[in-house]
């Protein structure tokens, strides 16, 4: 009976700020005031004689409760979604959705984004770039490419598409580009480094992968963003660390120089695919990236 449910208005605000764990946020999202999220909440904590959410500093967490009503209704509304998208278009029509974070997406995959296009001409791809954490599972993505350390989670189709290599580059612009060029690799560990805020451990990787001490490592300029990291490094301001794929054509230009070499880390390069996306797409662009990432693919 529909006296059975809540207002769905107050589901809405409940489902968006329990994803986002934020009331700013989901306000955001439904374009409403953040009031309005919250006066919606307390009238769906009172519909049910229970609390969703606890204070947690400045911010929310979820209660038990409110766990258990998230997972329930975000299965529901992303399922609505979902069929609303397939009726508005037809699922054959729709554009595929990838989520991809900004740095990959502008150094490696735009550039061969015309050549994907050409050899997948019906998968009508849309990119979706983001420099935060990715969400997989968010509603309106198809697949997501990203660096991530396994193991998988259950709920999702992952193609590994290859281990993730890290290393450092320079540019020949750098002041000191001679010297660094033909010395050995312990000379980083007096070399102000080029790193980022969003990948804080991949310096220590590189070193104990060169059998040096990470204690010794000695952090310059940093960076909010890999993007921004690797501009500054082709600028020629430092030694940068950063994944073999998005320096290749940096380095194959002679842009960038890698001297001392990549070493595996426990990241795979991988495509995330949700149950809801497996109509085939998905897997047709798993077999491409694979064999781009091979250099099958390059002219």
């Amino acid at each position: 009976m529909a006296h059975d449910l809540p207002p769905l208005n107050a589901l809405r605000a409940f489902e968006a700020a329990a994803r986002l764990l934020s009331i700013s946020k989901a306000a955001g999202e439904l374009h409403v005031t953040h009031g309005a999220v919250s006066r919606q909440i307390r009238a769906l904590e009172e519909h049910l004689g229970v609390n969703l959410f606890d204070k947690d500093g400045r911010g929310v967490k979820l209660t038990d409760a409110g766990q258990r009503l998230r997972d329930a209704s975000g299965e529901a509304f992303e399922r609505l979604r979902t069929v609303c998208a397939e009726l508005r278009q037809g699922r054959a029509d729709a554009p595929f959705v990838l989520g991809c974070p900004g740095s990959l997406l502008a150094r490696w995959f735009i550039p061969r984004l015309d050549r994907l296009n050409r050899d997948l001409p019906d998968l009508r791809l849309q990119l979706s770039a983001s420099e935060g954490d990715l969400d997989p599972r968010r509603a309106g993505l198809d697949a997501t490419l990203w660096f991530a350390e396994p193991p998988w989670p259950a709920d999702m189709q992952v193609h590994e598409l290859g281990v993730e290599r890290i290393g450092p580059v320079f540019s020949p612009r750098h002041a000191r580009a001679a010297e660094l060029r033909h010395a050995p690799a312990s000379i980083l560990l007096s070399e102000p480094l080029l790193h980022t805020a969003s990948r804080p451990q991949a310096w220590p990787q590189w070193v104990r992968g060169n059998g040096l001490d990470p204690a010794s490592l000695q952090l310059g300029q940093g960076f909010e963003h890999l993007y921004y990291l690797l501009e500054a490094a082709v600028a020629g301001l430092g030694v940068a660390i950063a994944p073999e794929p998005l320096v290749a054509d940096d380095l194959q230009a002679g842009r960038l120089l890698a001297p001392w070499g990549f070493v595996e880390t426990p990241a795979r390069l991988a495509l995330w695919v949700p149950e809801r996306s497996r109509d085939g797409r998905a897997e047709r662009l798993a077999r491409w990236l694979m064999r781009e990432l091979a250099g099958a693919g390059r002219e």
